[in-house]
C-alpha cells in the first residue's frame, strides 16, 4: 500500500531508540523526510547513519524535551533542512517508573515538562505552517496505561493522561483545518523502557524478571509482548493521506491486553 507520505516532513521525538526510532525508520521507509532528536548524541548518530544507509532522508538534532528553546531549535532545523513540518509524532520517552511515595515534586515537574508541555509546545510551534498547507498530522505515542492505569508509573499514569485530554481537545478546533490529532497507545513492547519497568516490578513483587515478563503475557491475549514496528505500522499510517477522517483518537496497539468494550 503506497502511503503517499514521500517528500512529507517528519519530526520524531526522542527517537534514537525504541518507539521513536521504529517510527522514524517507518517513515523514512515510506519516503518521508525524517527529523530525529534525543538526548544522547552518540545515540543518536547511530540511529541517523543505520536510516540514511537504507536511502532515507535524514537529520538528526540534539534535543533535551524539557527545554523550550532545544523544542524551537528543532522545528526550526526541520523547516530549514525539509521546508514546514506535514507529520508530528511526539514521544516523551516516559516519566520515571515509581509508586506515589517513591517520586518527590521533583520528578513530578521533570514529568509534566518532559512529557505534557513538551507536547504543547511541539503542537503550537508547528500547528501554524500547517494550517497555511491546509493539512497535517499530529501523532502522539502515549500508553495503554492512559486506558488502564499501569501499576508503579504513577507519573506516567497521570502525565499521559493530560496529552490525551489536551490532544482530544485539540483534534476538535483543528479538524475542520485538515490536521488530525490522534493518539497511538503501545502495549508491553520489547524495548529498553519495557526491560526498566520489568526490573522494577520484579524488585517491588519480590518476583525475578521473568516471573514479571510471564505475568505479563498471560495477561496479553496474543501471549506475547509487541516488537516497536508494529506499532510504527500503525503511525505510518495514521500520518497518510488514507487516514484523513481519523482524528480525536486513542488507539491501542495491545495485543488485547485493554479488555473495555471501548
Amino acid at each position: 500500500m503506497d502511503l503517499g507520505l514521500s517528500g512529507k516532513v517528519a519530526v520524531v521525538v526522542a527517537s534514537s531508540r525504541g518507539l521513536g526510532r521504529a517510527a522514524a525508520e517507518e517513515l523514512a521507509a515510506e519516503g518521508a523526510r525524517v527529523v530525529i532528536c534525543a538526548r544522547g548524541a552518540e545515540a543518536l548518530e547511530e540511529t541517523r547513519a543505520a536510516i540514511t544507509a537504507t536511502g532515507g532522508e535524514i537529520v538528526a538534532v540534539p534535543v533535551d524535551t524539557s527545554n523550550p528553546d532545544d523544542l524551537e531549535s528543532l522545528i526550526t532545523v526541520a523547516e530549514t533542512s525539509f521546508g514546514p513540518v506535514d507529520i508530528l509524532v511526539t514521544n516523551g520517552g516516559g516519566p520515571s517508573p515509581g509508586t506515589f511515595d517513591e517520586v518527590d515534586d521533583a520528578a513530578w515537574d521533570a514529568a509534566v515538562a518532559g512529557t505534557l508541555s513538551s507536547v504543547v509546545r511541539l503542537c503550537r510551534r508547528v500547528l501554524p505552517g500547517m494550517r497555511e498547507k491546509g493539512s497535517g498530522r499530529i501523532i502522539n505515542i502515549t500508553s495503554i496505561a492512559v486506558k488502564q492505569p499501569v501499576d508503579g508509573l504513577i507519573l506516567s499514569n497521570a502525565v499521559r493522561a493530560a496529552v490525551t485530554g489536551f490532544a482530544r481537545t485539540l483534534a476538535n478546533e483543528v479538524a475542520s483545518q485538515g490536521i488530525t490529532v490522534n493518539n497511538v497507545m503501545p502495549g508491553f513492547t520489547w524495548t529498553e523502557r519495557v526491560d526498566e519497568l520489568a526490573d522494577k516490578q520484579a524488585a517491588f513483587a519480590e518476583a525475578t524478571r521473568d516471573e514479571v515478563i510471564a505475568g505479563w503475557k498471560a495477561a496479553i491475549p496474543a501471549a506475547r509482548l509487541g516488537e516497536p514496528n508494529e506499532l510504527a505500522a500503525l503511525i505510518a499510517f495514521l500520518a497518510s493521506s488514507r487516514a484523513a477522517y481519523i482524528t480525536g483518537q486513542s488507539i491501542p496497539v495491545d495485543g488485547g491486553w485493554i479488555r473495555s468494550l471501548v
